[in-house]
């Protein structure tokens, strides 16, 4: 790694940590009530109220609020999918593009209303513009919402005391779209615009090459699966391209909100690489930035509404210094290159002429430093955007976004959830500290007890169950296997790293998997929504216990949360917890796939 590589990663670091201060006060602030902004949008806010039959002042018990939260995701779920059936009737579809398969269409829903944008399409190919809009980049700002509300209703458990609600969930959901979500994406979008992100209703354009190009075209069969001859080589046959139809569309408001919201849905199939979706550096960090800039701004909140904001920079801290140590390793493993073509003569070195290292799968006007930050940032947060595709990274390089997804998107996490996960081990790291004090543990004035206890065990190990359960029945079953493009353990890794992804509401992939088909599409959507849900609810209910429960003054016994022994504590808790998990399955994967490549084949 080139020292001005070093240098914009250190950059990118220092100026989201910076950010978080500002725009933490100000989530407090609207949730408090005492924002500005909420002040002046009070009379169009009570009008969302009238016309939806909502009272703002009747709060809910936590079962309440977790069924609310479930409705809604169902109502999103049937709205996406119905739009994506019926594209082909309706406005806003200047391609003429058809209906989208009912598998697809499902996996697509769940996707987006749990907050996951795992894509097995092509969004230029597949979705009209008012599929894009209306049925994606709406549940983008929704289910975002709906992952901070369940964060601000936890928050609730720990300030409350002897209560029975935890807040308001349609309120909560309204607040953080209208003052949060909403003005931070339309200044995001018009920033992207500047920079050359497509913004319009306009049908495709066809252009004429300066050359044409003549290049071997992959034969399908009828499952859109890749046709294969008796010795297992791809089947293809000549085609030349003399035009090019360049799709357009209203991207960059979806690129604003898929970031912000930690979604990751690409409106181009090829995601943030698209030069029509990432043109230039400068889009590229603003989109880097706003894929953490929540998740890392909620810590602070976190810390402002519980009276203390020693915790929320502990819990900051933790996540920061994982994210900045794997990050590390997957800078240098990329920078580090491909030891076989070392063997060979090729010359691997960063220089003035080259960037040096494993460029496969990654844009010139990104380099490694920046595709292995947006790696590492997309897999830290629930956001499954990419500019580099991960499939062409070494397989160190390559295990870090999975291992990332794999400790449960706690490294800032998604918005809301990211938060509320970690919270969630840091009840753990108490309850485990507590047992060896042999003292009550307690977290934040509030003792916590086997109830707490059960149900974080619940939430920590639903997702790792998706994941291995998943990857272990799509590798023995033929419809799972087929969708593989790679031998050995490669292939191991893609199917696990597509889990992965699902089981833990990301959306990246490794390209190779062909997972656009009935067995992936159902068995991925799944696993989203049981990973989504089946942790949501259980940080819901521990919310309402807490919130229940008096206050207790601290004592002797209390150990202090804030310091740099309870964050070195709580990193060990979540690194034990992914190690011990994940561990086994890493090692027939891109732990496998390493030693063969260090052994020259």
């Amino acid at each position: 790694m080139t020292a001005n590589g070093y240098l914009q990663l250190a950059f990118y670091v220092v100026v989201l940590i910076a950010l978080a201060m500002p725009l933490g006060t100000y989530m407090a602030n609207v949730y408090e009530g005492r924002s500005l902004a909420a002040r002046l949008g009070a009379p169009f806010e009570r009008l969302i109220y009238r016309l939806c039959g909502i009272d703002p002042a009747q709060e809910m018990r936590w079962t309440q609020y977790a069924l609310a939260v479930l409705w809604f995701s169902l109502f999103g779920l049937l709205a996406a999918y119905t739009l994506q059936r019926l594209q082909a009737f309706l406005p806003f579809n200047p391609q003429n593009l058809g209906a989208v398969s009912p598998d697809s269409s499902f996996n697509t829903a769940v996707s987006f209303v749990t907050n996951t944008n795992w894509q097995g399409y092509g969004g230029e190919t597949t979705m009209s513009y008012l599929s894009q809009m209306l049925a994606l980049t709406v549940q983008n700002f929704v289910s975002a919402a709906a992952g901070m509300a369940a964060l601000v209703a936890l928050i609730r458990g720990f300030l409350r005391q002897g209560a029975s609600t935890i807040g308001n969930f349609w309120v909560d959901m309204t607040r953080t779209t209208l003052y949060i979500l909403l003005p931070l994406s339309l200044v995001l979008a018009l920033v992207l615009v500047s920079q050359g992100v497509v913004q319009t209703f306009s049908t495709y354009h066809t252009v004429p090459l300066v050359e044409s190009v003549e290049f071997d075209n992959p034969k399908l069969d009828k499952a859109g699966q890749p046709l294969k001859d008796e010795k297992g080589n791809p089947v293809t046959e000549k085609a030349i391209q003399k035009e090019q139809v360049i799709a357009i569309g209203p991207a960059a408001s979806q690129v604003a909100i898929k970031q912000l919201g930690t979604n990751g849905g690409g409106f181009f199939n090829v995601n943030s690489s698209h030069p029509l979706e990432n043109p230039t550096p400068l889009s590229n960090f603003v989109e880097l930035l706003s894929i953490l800039l929540i998740s890392a701004a909620l810590c602070y909140t976190f810390g402002r509404m519980v009276g203390d904001t020693r915790q929320g920079w502990a819990v900051l801290a933790a996540m920061t210094i994982v994210f900045v140590g794997l990050l590390a390793v997957c800078a240098g493993s990329e920078q580090a290159g491909n030891p076989v073509l070392d063997r060979l003569g090729a010359d691997q070195a960063a220089s003035p002429m080259q960037p040096g290292g494993n460029m496969e799968g990654k844009e010139t006007r990104f380099g490694i430093a920046n595709s292995a930050l947006w790696a590492a940032a997309t897999t830290a947060a629930s956001n499954g955007s990419v500019n580099s595709m991960h499939d062409s990274y070494t397989p160190l390089g390559g295990l870090v976004p999975m291992w990332l997804m794999q400790l449960g998107e706690v490294i800032y996490g998604g918005v809301g959830s990211g938060l509320y996960g970690m919270l969630v081990f840091a009840l753990v790291a108490v309850f485990v500290a507590g047992l060896m004090i042999g003292r009550t543990p307690e977290y934040l004035g509030k003792k916590i007890e086997s109830y707490e206890i059960k149900m974080a065990a619940i939430a920590i190990l639903i997702p790792p169950l998706m994941v291995l359960a998943g990857t272990a029945v799509a590798a023995m079953l033929e419809a799972g296997r087929a969708g593989v493009a790679n031998p050995g353990a490669h292939a191991f890794s893609e199917i696990l790293y597509a889990f992965s992804s699902a089981g833990n509401n990301n959306g990246s992939a490794f390209a190779g998997l062909s997972a656009n088909t009935p067995f992936y599409n159902s068995a991925l959507g799944a696993a989203m929504w049981f990973a989504r849900f089946w942790v949501m609810i259980p940080v819901l209910a521990i919310a309402g216990s807490l919130a229940a429960k008096k206050k207790v003054p601290a004592g002797l016994g209390t150990l202090p949360t804030h310091t740099p022994l309870f964050i070195f504590f709580l990193i060990g808790v979540v690194l034990i917890v992914g190690a011990l998990t994940f561990v086994p399955a890493l090692a027939l994967g891109p732990v496998v796939e390493h030693f063969l490549l260090h052994g020259g084949k």
